[in-house]
């Protein structure tokens, strides 16, 4: 189905990744042989996209192609077409050849948001966890990131991201696999890692945050962006049933909770950078994402709260550092 081997044998030349064979070819294989709903009709149309390197690709402003001669109408349609059998795109946007995959999620915002308040990325090896399609791998690169190794176990998002990585040409420098965090080796062979967007999906947030400390070496940078509330060192809201419709969500700490829970799991110099009530403009439904998105999650009489009656989304951001 998917061939790994160029990851493989990139980290097979990585001295501090290179432990990690000992298990991920187990891992890939065993996840080839388990069902996997639409993959054959997504593959299908994976096989369909160019794989000819752009003229011209932008990681740094926004993650976008082209050529200097535009490609043909036709086969703007057909590309168009193509890239529509993924729905929903969720995490973007992307410009691909004019074509403009207006997504879900503004995620560009979010990076827009996290960039000032962390190390450079300039030839680091990062870990995105929870990457979904992995638009902000690709805006690592953009900074300067040597490797960037992104992790979500959806199949959608890893077929959503081979499609994009082939109109890049096949950049070998950005991989995504079909694994979550906790079947990862400790291998403390990070620069940086980030976790966007996954803390409130995992039932045990603090062996979370101990996952996201074992993947990074001496010194690296661990970047948390997580759903959040109001409050002080004591104040987390745990929901009964659904949180804005979402249905696997367990802890939303306060921003100053989550300080305090990412010092006991022994980062240090721990800041809260940001923190942001997320609007309808960032995350809203598209003619790339059909379903039902944040406005129809809040409250109609009070978009304060959600239609379950809790505190709207507000999200923060901490960047903490690996002592070990």
């Amino acid at each position: 189905m998917f061939s790994f081997s160029d990851f493989y044998q990139l980290i097979a030349q990585h001295d501090t990744l290179r432990p990690w064979l000992n298990t991920l070819p187990k891992q890939l294989s065993d996840w080839e042989e388990s069902e996997h709903g639409d993959m054959g009709r997504w593959m299908r149309a994976l096989q369909k996209f160019p794989t000819d390197k752009p003229d011209i690709i932008d990681l740094k402003n926004e993650v976008s192609v082209r050529n200097e001669v535009p490609i043909a109408d036709g086969e703007k349609k057909r590309l168009e077409s193509l890239l529509r059998l993924l729905h929903p795109w969720r995490k973007g946007p992307y410009k691909m050849h004019d074509i403009h995959i207006n997504t879900e999620w503004r995620s560009d915002w979010k990076w827009d948001r996290v960039l000032p308040h962390i190390s450079p990325l300039k030839g680091r090896t990062v870990l995105d966890v929870g990457c979904g399609n992995g638009y902000h791998m690709w805006r690592m690169l953009g900074e300067g990131a040597k490797l960037t190794v992104g992790i979500d176990p959806s199949n959608l998002f890893l077929i959503q991201f081979e499609a994009i990585k082939r109109l890049m040409g096949n950049d070998d420098r950005a991989f995504l696999l079909p694994l979550g965090i906790e079947q990862l080796p400790e291998l403390k062979a990070f620069d940086t890692v980030f976790s966007m967007g996954v803390l409130y999906h995992r039932r045990s947030p603090l062996d979370h945050i101990i996952q996201l400390k074992n993947q990074l070496r001496k010194g690296g940078e661990v970047i948390l962006e997580t759903l959040v509330i109001d409050g002080d060192e004591n104040a987390v809201l745990v929901p009964t049933h659904r949180y804005a419709q979402m249905h696997n969500v367990y802890f939303f700490p306060s921003a100053k909770a989550l300080k305090v829970w990412m010092e006991k799991c022994g980062f240090v110099d721990v800041r809260i950078v940001d923190e942001n009530t997320t609007t309808t403009d960032e995350q809203r439904s598209t003619d790339w994402m059909t379903n039902n998105s944040l406005p129809e999650y809040l409250d109609p009489e009070n978009p304060s709260k959600t239609i379950e009656g809790y505190p709207a989304p507000k999200r923060a951001v901490l960047v903490a550092r690996n002592p070990d």
